[in-house]
């Protein structure tokens, strides 16, 4: 069973759209509080600066974002950037390429922020619960341990699976003994893993969308950046 998750929202945040999304899944509870630093902090384990494509290109233009990433990477949690929008919103701010590109260094490389990507408010609002999810999922010993190396045919394919959404050691023992293999797990079809027990529609749904995420998804286009 999952447990409840709880996401207190800065009150300076202006996105009613992530938290309409947020208020509509099940088992989140929304709070509206004065937080010292990021937008969103989830179960007190994780904190999310959100920013628009837009916002990020102003805030390098106009030095906020080095000064905003420095004291968020201070926080004694983990702490993650999500940039919202499309390529096109990057139009009319006249910033370069370069600077975009030096803007994500700095924030990655050197102050150890991951940057996660997002077309819109619902898709922020799944980023940030799915990985609640997850951090909740090896914090609760789910996940093989740092180093580990499964021996024997079974063990690597079900060490495999594991890494699939929702797919603890238990799923991943009833996919394998359903399908037979790793590979017809990942060509299986949606009515084909709704039909093996313990395999609902919504683990068969990120299932799917992992596997069929085309790299366009992840923003990247001709230029390589967004």
């Amino acid at each position: 069973m999952k447990q409840p998750i709880n996401i207190l929202i800065d009150h300076r945040e202006r996105s009613e759209e992530v938290r309409q999304a947020l208020q509509t899944m099940e088992g989140i509870t929304v709070e509206t509080h004065r937080l010292p630093l990021g937008d969103y902090q989830i179960d007190g384990r994780i904190l999310f600066e959100r920013k628009t494509l837009h916002d990020f290109a102003i805030s390098v233009i106009d030095g906020r974002l080095f000064r905003q990433m420095t004291r968020l990477a201070s926080s004694s949690i983990k702490n993650v950037l999500v940039l919202e929008g499309r390529s096109q919103d990057l139009q009319n701010t006249n910033i370069r390429r370069e600077a975009l590109q030096g803007a994500l260094i700095t924030t990655s490389l050197i102050l150890g922020i991951p940057v996660l990507r997002s077309f819109g408010p619902e898709e922020t609002a799944r980023l940030m619960v799915y990985a609640a999810r997850q951090v909740e999922f090896i914090a609760t010993g789910g996940f093989p341990r740092s180093g580990y190396r499964p021996r024997g045919k079974r063990k690597q394919q079900l060490y495999i699976l594991q890494s699939l959404p929702g797919v603890g050691p238990a799923r991943a023992a009833l996919l394998l003994d359903h399908f037979g293999s790793v590979q017809k797990v990942l060509t299986a079809s949606m009515d084909h893993l709704l039909s093996v027990e313990g395999i609902g529609k919504d683990t068969a749904e990120k299932i799917k969308w992992v596997i069929n995420e085309p790299l366009s998804s992840y923003g990247i286009d001709a230029a390589g950046l967004f």
